[in-house]
């Protein structure tokens, strides 16, 4: 079998800079998924991809498939002849479809009878007559969630295309996709190197579009070049460039040749607020600030161009031109806002409707304030700057900076608080109210900032479940999956001694009679259940060990992350497949019980010497047991418990719990009982695998 590389670009207008990565992971994931359907073989797969390309090289391609034999199975032998022997309509119309006469038909024999059999050799097709329905497949794939046309065609694509290349080693794949007919014509930058180029080879992609067309079409090397660039230019200042790999990314797709420069602005706007000259310089600007040793911003920014320049000071100036009124905004911004105090602000959030049935924002924050206080005396925290923080805490949406600038939400709230003499610890808690803001984001840990971050998330979740607008499907416009995933973490990783009961029925207390919906508790708590699964799941944990303590509905978040833990440990002991098996046991045979079991065990009536010891066992354990589960050490507990494997196996084998004497089947049940419920004090265990 001959084996050739294949190149695959598709040429276009400037593709979605934020779109590029996954446009080409998922033009290579389709292409090899299409190799695999046509069973052609290859050695490795990359993509590549720039701001007017998408391209695949596959190295070591099968030129054609393998040929293979394919067994086509027939009627029956018994149905394929009649009793005279001769062939039957249905024998001849599938040896007809076969190309062959009954008589050329093998025969299959299987432990369930003989069968007529065709073999027929297939010979592979050549890969070059695949390719490009193979390609047009894997672009139609793509996700595109907004398509477009362009010029007279019907065709759409993310971008309007203008070159397709496909080339088998030297030769050009015939075919059309998208409109245009493949071709060696590959396109260069759009002011350096040559416009447009014919491509001799598929090995010579990177080579020719790095020397005649000067794009770096690697991705991975380019970004790698803007990121040591980028680094070497900051400690050149002194300082350290703030490369945020989403940032760094973008910056990747939205240069072909990427020239690294530094550039400087006034230091009269290092006055602002850091994040708000960062904002603009990042989000607006696609610059990478620079910051000195102790974190401190710098007056300097790091940016990219796409073009080698004979004199790069007349691209630096030019940037600097672009940034300064965009600082200068921040600029204003700040000291007008720092004009009026948040506290002065509160009257207008009357004015801005959170939500109709909710009521305004004023009303919101009022919530939360009180909120934010009933939590505090509940973790020890000072009531009284948890409340303020939570008055607070939207002051800073109706200030200039912010309604410009809408991410810096709750970080101008904790500046503009520190200026109007606000505790430490109140401003604080203003920027962190909104953490955890992302998966993997921190939780807050200051007592006042964990008030008002866990009265925030509560008053939106017990508020939208209360006019019954929970989460339906994949759609959560309220982001009730976050706050609730937030409210837990908040609880476990900070070990708050709160109980989700307690906290629901507050924050429904605190709407009033806003709420229409009866059963919002209900759904608030059956909600959190649903999201403790799905976040244990997604750190590892095993869905026995979560189903075993759902089991129990522990509604302290701190106390089932204690459970969990307790359980999951258990599993990995030797005596806990047999406990579990066990408890399942006990937990069949005490359901079919009717009618109530004795309160205590009469050790009068325990005859049997196993029966003795493990109530003798179970006795022992009991008072070293109970203040273990209320200090909530499951996991010590658990240890001790799995010490009565041994008693608890060997009643089942010499004990018939089901006796004839009702008293004495009655004791033995209770026995049963009380050990089990040893055990569910921590989880039911007979869930475990």
């Amino acid at each position: 079998m001959n084996f050739e590389n294949l190149l695959i670009e598709v040429g276009t207008e400037e593709l979605p800079p934020k779109s590029l990565r996954k446009l080409a992971e998922s033009f290579l994931s389709n292409f090899t998924d299409e190799l695999k359907k046509a069973e052609l073989s290859y050695e490795s797969a990359v993509w590549h991809a720039a701001p007017r390309r998408l391209a695949l090289s596959i190295t070591q391609l099968a030129t054609a498939q393998a040929d293979k034999v394919v067994e086509k199975r027939g009627p029956a032998v018994a149905q394929a002849f009649d009793s005279d022997g001769n062939p039957t309509k249905a024998a001849m119309g599938w040896a007809r479809g076969n190309g062959i006469t009954v008589e050329e038909a093998g025969r299959l024999k299987t432990d369930k009878g003989e069968w007529l059999l065709h073999q027929a050799k297939v010979v592979g097709v050549e890969t070059k007559s695949l390719i490009s329905d193979m390609t047009q497949n894997a672009l139609d794939k793509l996700p595109i969630p907004k398509p477009m046309r362009w010029g007279s065609s019907k065709t759409q694509f993310i971008r309007p295309v203008h070159t397709i290349t496909m080339l088998l080693g030297s030769e050009v794949i015939d075919g059309e996709i998208l409109g245009i007919k493949s071709g060696r014509v590959i396109r260069g930058h759009r002011f350096m190197g040559q416009a447009s180029f014919e491509l001799d080879h598929a090995d010579n992609y990177l080579t020719a579009l790095e020397e005649q067309g000067k794009v770096l079409v690697d991705y991975q090397a380019r970004k790698a070049i803007i990121k040591a660039d980028a680094e070497a230019a900051a400690a050149k200042i002194g300082g350290v460039a703030d490369l945020e790999d989403e940032l760094l990314e973008e910056v990747t797709s939205l240069v072909e040749w990427p020239v690294v420069l530094t550039a400087n602005f006034e230091e009269k706007f290092l006055d602002v607020p850091a994040e708000a000259l960062v904002y603009t310089m990042k989000g607006d600007q696609k610059y990478f600030p620079v910051f000195d040793k102790a974190g401190q911003l710098l007056p300097n920014f790091i940016f990219v161009t796409n073009i080698i320049s004979k004199d790069p000071q007349v691209i630096i100036s030019g940037n600097e031109k672009v940034v300064r009124p965009r600082l200068a905004d921040a600029e204003f911004f700040f000291e007008t806002d720092k004009k009026e105090s948040l506290e002065s602000r509160l009257s207008s959030l009357e004015t801005v409707v959170f939500q109709k049935q909710l009521g305004t924002i004023k009303q919101r924050v009022e919530r939360i304030s009180l909120m934010a206080g009933f939590i505090a005396t509940s973790i020890d925290a000072n009531a009284e700057e948890a409340s303020r923080a939570g008055l607070l805490s939207k002051s800073d949406l109706m200030t200039n900076m912010v309604m410009e600038f809408t991410d810096l939400q709750g970080t101008m709230g904790m500046h503009y608080a520190r200026l109007n003499g606000e505790t430490e610890a109140v401003a604080v808690a203003l920027q962190e109210q909104y953490k955890p803001k992302f998966s993997g984001d921190t939780v807050p840990t200051a007592p006042i900032s964990v008030c008002v971050a866990l009265a925030e998330k509560l008053d939106t979740l017990v508020g939208i479940f209360g006019i019954g607008q929970a989460p339906k499907g994949a759609a959560d416009p309220f982001a009730l999956r976050r706050a609730a995933i937030g409210i837990l973490r908040i609880c476990v990783e900070n070990n708050l001694p709160l109980n989700l009961v307690d906290l629901i029925a507050k924050a429904q207390e605190l709407h009033g009679t806003s709420l229409t919906n009866d059963k919002a508790a209900e759904q608030v708590l059956e909600f959190f259940m649903g999201r403790f699964r799905a976040w244990y799941q997604d750190q590892g944990v095993s869905v026995d060990v979560i189903l075993a303590v759902l089991a129990r509905r522990p509604t302290a978040p701190a106390d089932f992350d204690s459970r969990i833990k307790a359980v999951a440990h258990f599993r990995t002991l030797e005596q806990a497949s047999a406990l579990a098996a066990a408890n399942k046991r006990v937990s069949n045979i005490l359901a079919k019980v009717e009618g109530e079991l004795p309160a205590t065990i009469d050790t009068s009536l325990l005859v049997e010497s196993a029966e003795k010891a493990l109530a003798e066992k179970l006795n022992e354990l009991q008072p070293k047991l109970a203040p273990l589960f209320a200090a909530a050490n499951y996991q010590e507990a658990l240890a001790l418990l799995a010490d009565l494997r041994e008693s608890v196996d060997t009643f089942f084998e010499d004990v018939m719990v089901m006796a004839d004497d009702e008293a004495l089947k009655n004791n033995r049940l209770a026995l049963l009982s009380s050990l089990r419920e040893q055990f569910l004090h921590a989880a039911d265990i007979s869930l475990l695998q």
